[in-house]
């Protein structure tokens, strides 16, 4: 078999995303799908910001960063579902170059802020239940201020570096790749040059934005449930649990979601598997995550209701 015919990074003028499915009858069902689900996203999200903003007693650590990660889940499903909607929407299944390597950054940058987002969110409740009279120190609005720039910090370097990185490949004449987004995994099996450092850079990635916020999840909620079970009334228990319930929700559904499929064996990875589990982390967790914030948390429902009755949103007179 000949060698796959180079052509230079430069002469890429476009990739193909095959999308989740070629069959020409379901175009219009996905279209009205995800348009759904973007929609739903975006405004779910963006009340949430509003309605912390609007009211004062929500102007805590927890909500503070609670606003930002309905920010970032915006942002983060904006990466992706608009170019996929147009392409349906065109009968097109190109992205251009700069395009790719665009989408590429801003999935990067902000799925890592995700996982950053909730491991300090997670730190949050640990210094809320285990150490109480500390928590207006330990997590004082300036605190507050240079962990989140230090997540934006620690988020965007590494994402333009494996983006520029990225620069440097010379892909083979077959540019399709087999996913509805830019998967960084699958741009490089379409590389004929040296991958290595890109492939290292994957891994540190992993290892950054994966596999270190979770074991600083993992470690607070074990102390956290060391506090709670020594609290010797359940009702007192049920309160401080309370508090952690819709963060750990969130946490189980987003990290479920990836080790669902990066932790299984190579010899069962698919791209049906990759494609679906990639929905769920980057479609539908961003739109589950407002109603999981809401509907058990009374402050937020109020702070809603009061939105909603003052006429401050765009939906009502």
């Amino acid at each position: 078999m000949g060698k796959p015919s180079l052509v230079n990074q430069s002469a890429v003028s476009d990739f193909l995303l095959l999308g989740l499915s070629e069959r020409i009858e379901e175009q219009p069902l996905l279209f009205g799908l995800f348009l759904g689900m973007y929609l739903v996203t975006v405004v779910g999200n963006l009340l949430i910001i509003l309605a912390i903003s609007s009211d004062p007693r929500l102007h805590t650590p927890m909500y503070f960063f609670l606003a930002n990660l309905s920010l970032t889940d915006a942002c983060f499903t904006s990466a992706s579902i608009p170019k996929m909607l147009a392409n349906i929407h065109r009968q097109s299944q190109t992205i251009s170059y700069s395009g790719c390597l665009a989408q590429l950054y801003f999935l990067l940058m902000f799925g890592g802020l995700d996982n950053c987002l909730l491991a300090v969110m997670a730190y949050d409740r640990y210094i809320a239940i285990c150490q109480p009279l500390h928590y207006s120190t330990a997590m004082s609005p300036r605190l507050c201020s240079l962990m989140l720039g230090m997540c934006w910090l620690l988020t965007n370097c590494p994402a333009l570096m494996h983006t520029l990185l990225l620069t440097r490949v010379a892909f083979c004449a077959q540019t399709a790749i087999p996913h509805f987004y830019c998967d960084p995994s699958a741009l490089l099996k379409l590389a004929c040059s040296d991958t290595h450092i890109n492939e290292l850079m994957i891994i540190s990635m992993g290892l950054m934005f994966l596999t270190v916020p979770l074991l600083l999840i993992v470690f607070s909620y074990v102390r956290i449930s060391w506090a709670v079970f020594g609290i010797s009334s359940p009702g007192g228990r049920w309160k401080a649990f309370s508090t952690c319930g819709s963060h750990l929700t969130v946490v189980l559904l987003f990290y479920g979601s990836l080790m669902g499929v990066y932790l299984l064996p190579p010899s069962t990875h698919s791209t049906e598997r990759e494609s679906r589990a990639a929905v769920l982390y980057m479609v539908i967790i961003p739109m589950l995550n407002p109603f999981i914030y809401s509907l058990r948390n009374r402050d937020m429902k109020e702070a809603l209701g009061k939105l909603f009755g003052s006429g401050k949103t765009f939906f009502l007179p």
